[in-house]
């Protein structure tokens, strides 16, 4: 058993439950200023309220997952990446507060809405901003940050940036006019389509981008054996596309907001697959990095138990506020 492996698998896990379950909500923020009456805007908060501070917990899990199994990335990482995070951070935290403050103020209420918005953009940008820069490479040596403090400052992480916050905003949309009803609901199905074509043009964007200018990323989508089953990806993106044309023309409700799951997940394993066996791409093998078998093996056992643990208690809240959010209610 390669309990190495195993880990890499629990963290990929991790941030994509994160980017699914969070994005969403962050994605709800953005897609704020499209909707300026307040009536409108609480229903949208009160859609996420119950969930959106339990979403977070998979970013708590990958981190702390990641510092367990693989220390030397966690330590490179965060050297290197320290500004972004803690960009990413600080809009968390206004985010987190107007959530708090927003529906009980009255004179400051378009301020607090003002934040949620920038602070679910800028987490969003610079979570971005973090893949970005981690595609491109940490720079390492004897398995320290060797790198200057501004690497991440890049066209490439920029765009990435901006490709996850539309994709996030897609989340939003698309779980919106799953929660929501009548002339508000129609008006978000307005958004669905063009924040998906624009979604493919990022994917398409990358998907160029990084062969041209990483050499092994190149190899292994065109020159390897394993190309062959890279292909249908792509192929299943434009067919996942064409459906959610369909799915907002016949103006499916559920529908959408599952087909940009599965726009995400493809766009995901593309990266996994690009980034394969590096923990820290082009430089760090994933067991280069990893922890003592021995410590792995013991953080396991307490990953085998909470990780259940999560998965029911985020199942338990979406099923007890599952359906639709009607006019003037309200999460308490």
């Amino acid at each position: 058993m390669d309990v190495t492996v195993i880990w890499a698998a629990i963290i990929a896990l991790g941030l994509f439950m994160y980017i699914v379950l969070d994005g969403f909500d962050l994605g709800v923020g953005m897609i704020f200023p499209f909707f300026p009456a307040d009536s409108e805007r609480d229903m949208m908060m009160h859609s996420i309220a119950p969930v959106w501070d339990g979403n977070e917990t998979w970013l708590v899990l990958g981190g702390a997952a990641l510092f367990a199994a693989f220390p030397m990335v966690y330590s490179v990482a965060l050297s290197g990446l320290y500004l972004p995070i803690i960009f990413m951070l600080v809009c968390l935290i206004f985010r987190g507060v107007s959530f708090e403050i927003r529906g009980k103020a009255n004179r400051t209420k378009n301020l607090w809405s003002l934040s949620f918005i920038c602070g679910s953009a800028g987490a969003a940008f610079f979570q971005g901003v973090i893949l970005g820069a981690y595609l491109q490479g940490i720079p390492v040596k004897d398995g320290i940050f060797s790198g200057d403090p501004f690497f991440w400052v890049t066209p490439f992480s920029f765009f990435t940036g901006m490709g996850l916050m539309v994709t996030y905003a897609l989340q939003g949309a698309t779980y919106l006019v799953m929660k929501i009803d009548g002339d508000l609901q129609e008006r978000l199905r307005a958004l669905v389509w063009p924040l998906t074509f624009a979604l493919l043009g990022f994917i398409l964007a990358v998907s160029v981008w990084t062969p041209l200018t990483d050499a092994q990323i190149a190899s292994r989508w065109f020159s390897s054996s394993f190309r062959y089953r890279l292909y249908p990806i792509p192929v299943l993106v434009a067919i996942t596309a064409l459906a959610m044309f369909h799915a907002v023309r016949r103006r499916h409700e559920t529908t959408p907001f599952i087909l940009s799951l599965v726009l995400i997940l493809l766009g995901y394993i593309g990266l996994l697959v690009s980034i394969w066996p590096y923990a820290i791409p082009n430089s760090v093998t994933l067991w280069d990095a990893a922890s003592p078998r021995s410590s792995q093996l013991f953080a396991l056992v307490g990953a085998v138990i909470i990780i259940p643990i999560i998965i029911v208690y985020t199942t338990a809240g979406y099923w007890i506020f599952r359906g639709k959010v009607e006019a003037g209610s309200q999460y308490h």
